[in-house]
């Protein structure tokens, strides 16, 4: 089992790695703890439990919390954050719509922790982060209709749930208000993990001419990625800037400030001792998602400020976004 990372354990033995205590108790009462479980395709997805990660590995740092993890690749979400819940933490995280019930199911039978759920709300009275992927999809859709030359695009989704919609119903938007006659080819993996499917999802939307893909697929998305660039043609990341997973063909990624988020609400944490608000939904407003740097090609000025305009018009509202 893994145990809580300390951040002077880890200052002496590497920038980057993890240790263990010598108990699962807490060592110090004044140092707030963290347990998170992540989401179906634990470390190193490349995008969504690695971005939230970082910004407990930044907390750690910066802040002097310590934290623990679990991963369930096996979809016993239950048992993992029961686990969490008997280290005693001041907050458990848990990572992704798919650990909603199991989430919701240990919170009532554990009333004094604590918990927060990421990118899912509940009734229960935990703590919610959502965040507006709309928006910043919007934005990749309008790169992709810009750059496109077949006018054809193609959007693979993880899963026919509420926040893969909203990618894909922001990616759509975005690239129609630059190109309202362009057409969005569009596939469902129904899986997060398989980097093979998501290639051959991808192979068969460029088969069928589409010259840019965008995957909201976790691991999945990143065979779409490398299938892309396999075919010399562009794709957009999410989550996190997935630039480095394929450097020929990442244009940009839609970035999902997870990391920001467990940051800063660890901030507050730390400073007040809780987190006073128990709903936070985060978009291009609230520095919660956002656009990686544009690579490989190039926008004009003209684009640029096309981009710069829709940006403002979203966070004014003046631009709103269907999601259902």
């Amino acid at each position: 089992m893994k145990k809580f990372i300390l951040i002077l354990l880890v200052m002496m033995l590497s920038a980057a790695g993890c240790s263990s205590a010598s108990s699962e108790e807490k060592p110090d009462e004044n140092i707030q703890t963290i347990g998170i479980l992540l989401s179906d395709t634990g470390l190193g997805d490349g995008s969504f439990n690695d971005s939230a990660f970082r910004g407990l590995e930044r907390a750690r740092d910066e802040l002097g919390i310590l934290f623990d993890y679990r991963e369930a690749p096996d979809g016993n979400f239950e048992e993992a954050l029961e686990e969490l819940v008997a280290q005693d933490h001041d907050l458990v995280i848990g990572l992704g719509f798919s650990i909603q019930e199991a989430l919701e199911k240990v919170a009532k039978e554990h009333p004094k922790q604590q918990f927060l759920l990421i990118d899912g709300s509940s009734e229960l009275d935990n703590i919610t982060i959502t965040f507006k992927e709309q928006e910043g999809s919007f934005l990749v859709g309008m790169v992709a209709a810009m750059k496109s030359k077949s006018n054809k695009l193609g959007f693979i989704g993880g899963a026919d749930a509420p926040v893969i919609h909203r990618f894909e119903k922001g990616f759509e938007q975005g690239a129609k208000y630059v190109n309202p006659s362009i057409t969005i080819l569009k596939d469902n993996a129904n899986n997060f993990g398989d980097a093979a499917l998501g290639s051959s999802i991808a192979e068969k939307q460029i088969e069928q001419g589409a010259d840019f893909i965008y995957p909201a697929a976790g691991f999945t998305g990143v065979g779409s990625i490398q299938a892309a660039q396999k075919a010399g043609i562009y794709s957009g990341g999410v989550d996190s800037d997935q630039y480095f997973i394929a450097e020929k063909s990442v244009v940009t990624s839609m970035l999902k400030k997870i990391d920001n988020a467990v940051f800063n609400l660890t901030q507050q944490l730390v400073s007040e001792g809780s987190i006073s608000e128990s709903s936070f939904e985060l978009g291009l407003k609230e520095d919660g998602v956002g656009l990686a740097p544009v690579r490989i090609t190039e926008l004009t000025d003209e684009e640029s400020k096309k981009i710069k305009e829709a940006t403002d018009k979203i966070i004014s509202g003046e631009v709103s976004i269907e999601t259902n």
